[in-house]
């Protein structure tokens, strides 16, 4: 069933208005309303399927992160560049655990690549991911232990790293899943989330187009004020914000072909390089990583 979201996740106003209404270009082909919090500024999908009404909107073999699909140009040239993506976010990992390997929890693991590379690391890996299907394969591909959800699993454990590569935005309820997560990390844990940032340059581009925006799997559509404000309110703190460069591009080439039928690579590239050069500058990147620890 549909659910209608009347008050604000982050600061509880109960008043909204209208963004943009955005189409599901990769499964339904359904419109969706955007709505902003008048109050703190926030964005969500609202209203929203339910979470179990949701599930149908993933089952499509262009959503990548649980098909793994290399069919299409777009797809072919994210497979070649997540290789490096990958090695990044393992580089990042090490260096927050003081240059050693440690305990890592991937919340939404999808096909299992980000664990694969941290085990083959000797990393101590765990994940979860809610999609039965995907999660077998996951189990496959990294050799890891895969539970369904962070509430029904791991409940005496603590880990030094816990990621989250976009898929807090694929979230229900945000503040439930703070709260257990705070009680995951011991006092020297990093949280990282990834997610898009709706006030980067391209965003503000394509409008109803931009990929990113990604309704109705995308529930929250995050900037750099409402992630901190969100943190904030359970006691913790954004330590620092990178961009992610390569995401750019491929939210880009895929906008274009949103927006006109068809890909506009030379477009989409100087789009992708526009929004990365002025992310230099504002933070505002297409994607950003927050890294997260909680207040001792």
């Amino acid at each position: 069933m549909p659910e209608l979201i009347d008050e604000c996740p982050i600061c509880k106003s109960s008043s909204f208005e209208s963004f943009l209404i955005c189409k599901d270009y990769t499964q339904s082909h359904e419109n969706f309303k955007i709505v902003t919090c008048t109050n703190c500024g926030f964005k969500l999908t609202n209203p929203r399927p339910d979470i179990i009404e949701v599930e149908k909107y993933y089952q499509s073999e262009s959503y990548i992160s649980h098909s793994n699909t290399n069919k299409g140009l777009i797809n072919k040239l994210y497979q070649l560049v997540r290789n490096l993506t990958l090695k990044k976010k393992l580089k990042l990992i090490t260096f927050l655990n003081k240059n050693s390997s440690g305990k890592v929890l991937d919340i939404g693991c999808g096909t299992g690549m980000f664990l694969k590379i941290c085990k083959e690391n000797n990393w101590e890996t765990f994940g979860t991911e809610p999609d039965e299907k995907t999660r077998i394969f996951a189990i496959e591909n990294s050799k890891t232990e895969i539970k369904q959800n962070i509430f029904t699993d791991y409940e005496s454990q603590k880990f030094d790293i816990i990621t989250m590569w976009h898929v807090f935005e694929h979230i229900h309820d945000l503040n439930k899943n703070i709260e257990r997560i705070k009680e995951l990390m011991n006092t020297n844990s990093f949280l990282i989330i990834a997610v898009p940032n709706c006030d980067s340059y391209d965003a503000k581009i394509y409008k109803q187009y931009w990929a990113a925006y990604d309704v109705p799997r995308h529930l929250s559509h995050f900037n750099l004020k409402s992630l901190n404000n969100l943190i904030n309110a359970h006691g913790m703190t954004l330590v620092k914000t990178k961009g992610m460069l390569f995401d750019t591009f491929y939210i880009s080439l895929l906008s274009t072909k949103y927006k006109n039928n068809f890909t506009n690579y030379i477009k989409a590239i100087i789009i992708g390089l526009l929004s990365n050069i002025k992310g230099l500058f504002t933070k505002n990147y297409s994607s950003n990583i927050y890294i997260v620890k909680k207040n001792n």
